[in-house]
């Protein structure tokens, strides 16, 4: 490759960056800050469960609509809008008093993000030449590893230190910085608005119904009790009725809002089917620990979050270290792919054994593998998706693969609460079993050792006050780490279901190469 690199495109591309980072933030954020948000608004469990719900909706919808948008009003000019939205609703959310204005301006932020986040990857594929492109899927990656990781953390800090407003107003700084940049370096498009006249409206339509029902019946689904609820019931049909609608209207519109025919390549359908398992069994590296160490041994989220810290800022180093490696020819991006789902698949059977005295320094080596685990397996898994998508077609391979991408946070959040409800309820009603069976040994006796006092002194009297409580906290702590044992399982199987498809795709997945050091 001969000549200078045009500086001015990589400024631009380090703005969609920071508009990308100011929506995962304000993802992550919310499910953090939310107990004080509810304290604050006087709002019970239930209804809070719908500002995560609403999120992830308009996060799904924004993804679908983005590649659209975006070749009609110019990339510039879109991400400088969605920028403005993000930065208003970061504004208003924490001044917030009314219930339904808050569900609604919590819609259009995950609106806003989904709109964000394809054209990430669509500036990298257009900004960066062959020979430094890997280093744009990288800076890509740090939005599916880095960014959930380090928000998270920022959050519970915020919380803790400031007030959990900050958890929204942290947005606003990187918006601004954002909007600089992008309105300075990026490409002035001219804008089309003549694709209006063919605006897929019947897509747009089934695109919301089956999007929206979709992620909402599977975060809510298991609260409202599946099946017993008529809203669940309505949501599954109507997913059920206009998904293949819309995959219809899709094939035959001249402009569609997503480019199915692009699935028939299979690099990009790898991509698609890997990312999604990627960010479903990611839920093992992050959430669990989190849900183990505030509920069996009480931290406080920022003292949990650390292990999640871990995890992002070693992917600073562990991402440009895989991009340097698949820079060389004769590495094959399936086995660093193989050989990262196998480290996961380890460290998930390594923090199976969990017990009710680990603390967070038991965490840490695993966190470490984890970490290592998926720069192993994203930075390959990008470089195979878009091996056969050229700059121009950038946008609507980014709509596809990052619309799935949001679909599983949605699936993520279903899963682990069908594990803590099946296996938590499993447990719980076993060890109260056993409790009622040996009521006396258990209870009544003088306990085995002084460290661990049973509640009742042998004449049924309380042993100190409040001791049947700390018994009590004693039973959960117990099913908590039992149920959390039992999900590190779940996910390795996982993992080793993305181990089989890595394996028996055909080698022409992974082929033709991008020749990364020569032009």
């Amino acid at each position: 490759m001969s000549g200078k690199i045009d500086i001015k495109p990589l400024l631009g591309l380090l703005g969609v960056l920071i508009a990308a980072l100011s929506a995962e933030f304000n993802d992550q954020v919310v499910g953090v800050v939310m107990p004080d948000l509810r304290g604050a608004l006087g709002v019970g469990h239930d209804p809070g469960t719908w500002l995560e719900s609403l999120y992830v909706s308009g996060e799904v919808l924004g993804m679908c609509f983005s590649p659209w948008w975006m070749y009609t009003l110019s990339l510039r000019k879109l991400v400088l809008t969605v920028l403005s939205v993000n930065c208003l609703t970061s504004i208003c959310i924490p001044q917030c008093e009314n219930l339904t204005l808050l569900f609604s301006l919590r819609w259009i932020q995950g609106l806003s993000g989904g709109l964000t986040i394809p054209l990430l990857m669509a500036t990298a594929l257009r900004a960066l030449p062959p020979p430094i492109r890997l280093w744009g899927l990288a800076v890509y990656a740090l939005t599916a590893t880095f960014t959930p990781n380090l928000s998270v953390t920022l959050a519970a800090l915020w919380s803790d230190v400031v007030g959990w407003q900050f958890g929204f107003y942290e947005s606003i700084f990187l918006c601004s910085v954002a909007a600089a940049l992008c309105s300075t370096f990026l490409w002035r498009d001219p804008t089309h608005f003549e694709r209006l006249r063919q605006f897929d409206w019947r897509g747009s339509l089934l695109a919301f119904i089956c999007l929206s029902s979709l992620s909402t019946f599977l975060i809510q689904g298991d609260r409202l009790d599946w099946f017993n609820s008529p809203l669940i019931c309505v949501l599954i049909l109507l997913t059920v009725v206009s998904f293949p609608l819309f995959v219809i209207n899709e094939n035959r519109h001249p402009l569609p809002l997503v480019k199915l025919p692009l699935l028939k390549r299979p690099n990009l359908l790898y991509g698609v089917i890997a990312l999604f398992t990627l960010l479903l069994i990611n839920a093992a590296s992050s959430s669990l620990p989190v849900m183990y160490l505030t509920e069996v041994q009480g931290y406080r989220p920022i003292n949990a979050h650390l292990i999640t810290l871990e995890i992002g800022l070693t992917q600073l180093i562990f991402l440009p270290s895989m991009a340097v490696l698949l820079n060389r020819e004769r590495v094959d991006p399936r086995v660093v792919s193989f050989i990262g789902v196998s480290l996961f698949f380890c460290a998930c059977i390594g923090e199976s054994f969990v017990t009710s005295s680990w603390n967070r320094e038991q965490f840490y080596g695993w966190q470490l593998v984890f970490s290592l685990a998926l720069a192993m397996i994203v930075v390959p898994l990008l470089q195979m998706a878009t091996n056969s998508i050229q700059p121009p077609e950038g946008a609507f391979a980014a709509g596809i693969v990052n619309t799935p991408r949001a679909i599983s946070e949605a699936v993520g959040l279903w899963l682990l609460d069908l594990i803590e409800r099946w296996r938590g309820g499993l447990h719980s009603s076993r060890i109260t079993d056993q409790l009622g069976r040996r009521r006396f040994e258990v209870v009544q006796s003088n306990g085995y050792l002084p460290q661990h006092p049973t509640p009742l002194l042998p004449d049924g009297a309380p042993r100190f006050d409040g001791s049947l409580e700390w018994f009590s906290h004693t039973v959960r702590a117990e099913v908590t780490t039992l149920t959390v044992s039992d999900a590190y399982l779940v996910f390795a199987a996982i993992s080793i279901g993305l181990m089989l498809l890595i394996v028996t795709l055909p080698i022409r997945t992974y082929a033709p190469r991008i020749a990364l050091m020569k032009k």
